[in-house]
């Protein structure tokens, strides 16, 4: 039986973030195939993790700067070694490749880092997007990264040429790999049975607190034009300062943790998502076209899903723009019902079956000439050589200093 071994950075949590489900979409596809799955993580498991072994995906606790895990990888041989994150890579990718050399090393960027670390520092300044802003420190670990791995996942057609035309990655390493669904609704709530405006995001994802504060700066002007209506803000670990905007008198609502985001989706009658910066494919956007809920979202937000002119709703960049698209697909029901269709034939395109096994035909073709294909990475075999010897020695040096001072703490007890 081939193996996949999964070195996670959290565990999968599909009902708290896009990468959670996407993370579980993937292992399940290897599953699918007859491969076994360990899903290893150093996290502490969270409170809304999925429950893996209902998959029938193994689990397995390691410890960062610690050789017990090469004693695990010489026991379970995997053939591929996933890493989730590209510092994921840097911890573990050394031992991997002095343990189980002959394991692809793939690497699924979830989104690109340092992308969304410039938008973030450019949004900050008040000022867009430098080439000074992309080429710091973390675009040189995560392109090193990608460069060590034989094949990376980039989740969106943006920063799959970003890092082609910018970066000159060689196109052999990289893979467009988005979210993929099985299924599609055959039926869809409709207009009148839908009410209220939502939003959903994880709140420990700095974009999805910035539009939160977005949307709370906006809504004394778009409760004035919709005075019946509320606004139901979702998301998983909801921090004091954001309890703090409830205000349902006002019809601002935060509810925090949702049980089920598609019943909350398919309950309201738009999803506002004003996200001011960030990077890869924005999942509630997605789900929101598979639950039939048109959504009002900026440029940042709809990169990688569709363009303004066929977008399931509207692209807004202005307060005003963004209240007037609100108002008016509110209201219509016409304009509304066409958003609606238009969702549902973006999700099909875009993200259907076909995605997984464009996948694993990418992946077994890689596998099946993995040594042909490292021949063709000399950058990467050179980074590799370095970077095994440098994080080597230090993680030796922070495990040897733990142990010490475990063994000095017991002698004094």
């Amino acid at each position: 039986m081939q193996t996949l071994l999964v070195l996670g950075y959290v565990w999968p949590e599909p009902n708290s973030s896009a990468a959670g489900w996407r993370m579980l979409a993937l292992l399940k596809l290897f599953r699918q195939k007859g491969w076994r799955v360990i899903f290893a993580s150093p996290a502490e498991p969270g409170p809304h993790r999925v429950d893996l072994p209902s998959f029938g995906i193994e689990e397995q606790q390691v410890l960062l700067n610690d050789s017990g895990l090469e004693h695990q990888l010489a026991d379970w041989q995997p053939t591929v070694v996933m890493f989730d994150r590209f510092m994921l890579e840097e911890q573990f990718g050394w031992r991997v490749a002095k343990v189980c050399p002959q394991a692809l090393q793939l690497l699924d960027t979830e989104d690109l880092h340092f992308l969304r670390q410039a938008r973030h520092q450019a949004f900050k300044a008040g000022r867009p997007v430098s080439a000074t802003d992309l080429l710091g420190e973390t675009a040189q670990r995560e392109v090193a990264a990608i460069y060590r791995c034989d094949l990376s996942l980039i989740i969106s057609e943006t920063e799959l040429q970003l890092l082609q035309h910018q970066f000159s990655l060689p196109a052999a390493l990289l893979h467009y790999c988005p979210f993929w669904f099985e299924q599609f609704p055959t039926e869809l709530t409709d207009f009148d049975s839908r009410r209220h405006l939502v939003f959903i995001g994880n709140f420990r994802h700095e974009p999805n607190w910035q539009a939160v504060l977005w949307l709370k700066r906006l809504w004394p002007q778009l409760r004035q034009r919709l005075p019946e209506v509320e606004l139901h803000i979702y998301g998983a670990y909801p921090p004091p300062k954001a309890s703090q905007l409830h205000a349902p008198k006002q019809g601002f609502h935060i509810k925090g943790w949702a049980d089920d985001s598609a019943q909350v989706l398919r309950d309201a009658r738009l999803l506002l998502a004003p996200l001011p910066f960030g990077a890869g494919l924005k999942g509630k956007l997605v789900e929101a076209m598979l639950t039939g809920t048109p959504s009002i979202t900026t440029p940042v937000g709809a990169e990688g899903i569709a363009g303004s002119d066929d977008w399931p709703g509207a692209v807004a960049e202005q307060d005003q723009q963004l209240i007037e698209a609100v108002v008016a697909l509110y209201q219509q029901r016409e304009l509304w019902r066409q958003k609606q269709q238009l969702g549902l034939v973006v999700a099909q395109q875009r993200f259907g079956p076909e995605q997984a096994e464009r996948f694993w035909q990418a992946l077994m073709q890689v596998l099946e000439n993995l040594p042909a294909h490292r021949l063709h990475n000399f950058t990467g075999a050179m980074l590799n050589l370095h970077h095994q010897r440098s994080t080597q020695y230090m993680a030796q040096w922070i495990e040897a200093k733990t142990k010490l001072a475990a063994l000095q703490q017991e002698k004094s007890s």
